[in-house]
Parts: structure tokens; sequence; C-alpha cells
């Protein structure tokens, strides 16, 4: 069973946390873009086979939780601190997909003293200004409209349209099996409107205000080599940045497909969180 709450920030705004409530090594998921944060399968049954309690939040601007216009990809760890206050968890390991690896991240870099391990995959990393940091992805198109700022960013989004050229036959495949849940999820997030993708790509293309120097925990990478979202030179940009970490690298696997080595990464948080 998954408990879902609304948190009220002493901003103002509501936080919307999910969390299965038991279990003994406390997991929190961050979300891809786009994604409500809801759980699913199977997250829920990877982490209950293991014993292990699951949470994740919404996003500003995602399923239930106040858009909040301007947040750095760092914001997320005052607001994971807040839920976790609430759920009266004191450390945590972190895991994310996508841009929600790059947020899991900075959780790790801000509150060093709580989250005990980190895994991402297919994690963006930190933009530096290089054009560069563009090459591989099939479509650059919404992240490049994001360095014009939000109102390009939001342009963008009112006549984009998904090119399926950006997933391989492996993610695709991923998508119509194991990982159903999280295409029906990111559909749902798609028609909920815009705010929570394009504030997420105009954060990723910012200073995340949260630096991966101060990183103590443990970290693995997990990434597909035909990833067309988040290339594999960024998995290679992190490890650089990351020198304690541990790069994973699935030959065959692409932006979602990765995923399936979601069983091994739990086995591994478990091992080094012990």
């Amino acid at each position: 069973m998954v408990i879902t709450r609304d948190l009220r920030l002493p901003d103002g705004r509501d936080l919307r946390i999910h969390d299965t409530g038991d279990g003994g090594t406390a997991l929190v998921w961050h979300h891809g873009t786009p994604q409500t944060g809801a759980l699913y399968e199977p997250l829920l049954g990877l982490a209950r086979e293991r014993g292990i309690r699951l949470v994740s939040y919404a996003r500003p601007g995602y399923g239930g939780s106040t858009p909040q216009p301007g947040r750095a990809v760092g914001s997320a760890g005052p607001d994971m601190a807040q839920a976790a206050d609430v759920l009266g968890i004191e450390r945590f390991a972190v895991m994310g997909s996508s841009s929600g690896g790059s947020h899991a991240l900075a959780c790790a870099a801000l509150l060093p003293d709580r989250v005990t391990a980190v895994v991402g995959f297919a994690a963006i990393a930190p933009f530096d200004g290089d054009d560069s940091w563009f090459d591989g992805m099939v479509d650059d198109s919404a992240l490049r409209a994001a360095t014009a700022g939000r109102d390009a960013r939001m342009r963008h989004a009112e006549q984009s349209e998904f090119d399926p050229a950006t997933f391989t036959d492996a993610d695709f495949a991923a998508l119509a099996g194991t990982w159903a849940a999280m295409g029906v999820d990111a559909g749902t997030a798609d028609r909920a409107g815009p705010d929570g993708q394009v504030d997420d790509d105009v954060a990723l293309v910012n200073p995340w205000g949260a630096d991966l120097a101060a990183v103590d925990a443990a970290v693995l990478l997990v990434q597909g080599e035909q990833d067309r979202v988040a290339p594999l030179t960024h998995a290679l940009q992190l490890t650089r940045e990351l020198p304690q970490s541990e790069l994973w690298l699935r030959p065959d696997d692409g932006h979602i497909s990765v995923l399936d080595a979601c069983p091994q990464a739990m086995d591994w948080l478990l091992q080094v969180t012990r």
C-alpha cells in the first residue's frame, strides 16, 4: 500500500509525497521528466522484496505539487529534507532516473549527513555552457530552448512533439513490458501541463545550486551506451566530478531499458549502506 499526503511548506507551496510506510532502509525515488512522482511497479515490488521503505515526491509543477518557477536542481535538497522530517526519516538513500538522477545527486551534495548512497540511471550532468553537452541527443531542442529562459522553453512546449527516434527499440520494449507503468505515468504528467517539464529543463541548463564535490556518499551511475536522451558523455562527466563513483555500462540499453538494472542497483544500495 502507498500512502499519499500533501505537505504544506513554509513558503506556502504544497508538496505531494508518496510513501510505502514500512521497511528497513529508506529509499527516495526521484522521478524523471515528465512524471507525476507516483510510485509504480516494478519499483514497488523490488523494494518490497528487499524490505526497503520506498518514498517519492512530486517535484514542483508535477502530480499535485505547486509549481515553482525559477527553481534549481538543488531546490530538491530542502524539499526532500522537509518531506523526510514529516515522514520521520533521518537517513535515506536516493535513486533517480534521467533528470531524477540529477536531482538525487543534488540532494546528496546538499544533505551529506542524511543521504547514505546514490544511484543515478542515465543521469544528466551539469551544463557548463559548452555546446558539446548536447552531443548525442537525438532531440536537444527543448534543452536548447531552456538556455534562453523559461518563456522560450514554454513557447517550445506549445509546439513541440515527441520524436520517436529519441528511444531505441530496447526502450520501446521496456515501455511495453516491465516499465509500462512508467510510460502511463509519463503520459499523465504530460497531459497535466508543461510547468514541471519546463522548470526541470530550465533548471538543468542553469547552475544547480549544489556542488557535486560535496557528495560524500557512495555513488552508482548506471548508463546505457545506446542512450539518445542522456548520452554516455554525461555519465563520463559525472564520473570525473564524482571520483568515488562506480559506473556500470550497459552496451545494449537506451534511456528506459537501462532501468532493467534496477534489481542489481537496489542490491548494491543495501550492501553499501549496511
